[in-house]
């Protein structure tokens, strides 16, 4: 999953870039764990009706079929942008001269 890719990259970064704030760092690898954490306990859920609330199987199932996309995107979307702030955070640990040493390697 993405959140332990992301805290390897942390725990690669707190070893190899010099200057770099250890301790901001493991604040965003237990951010990441409560992130993975807390999107696994949200992925499973219950569609709330029965069908014998609709009037057919066809309609049933497609109530069904539109409330999983619905909370399946919502989950996604809420997700995506909880990894990109971590990711911002990531790039606000690194001190400015790797950030110099990075923007320079992408010209390159």
């Amino acid at each position: 999953m993405i959140c332990g890719a992301l805290a390897g990259e942390c725990v690669i970064a707190k070893i190899t870039v010099p200057g770099i704030d250890p301790e901001k760092l493991n604040e965003i690898i237990y951010e990441l764990a409560e992130l993975q954490y807390n999107a696994l306990s949200r992925v499973n859920f219950d569609f709330p009706q029965s069908p014998k609330a609709f009037e057919s199987a066809a309609e049933y199932n497609k109530a069904r079929s539109a409330y999983f996309k619905a909370a399946y995107r919502k989950l996604k979307c809420e997700f995506n942008a909880h990894v990109e702030a971590i990711v911002k955070k990531m790039n606000e640990a690194l001190p400015q001269a790797q950030k110099d040493a990075n923007k320079a390697a992408l010209k390159a």
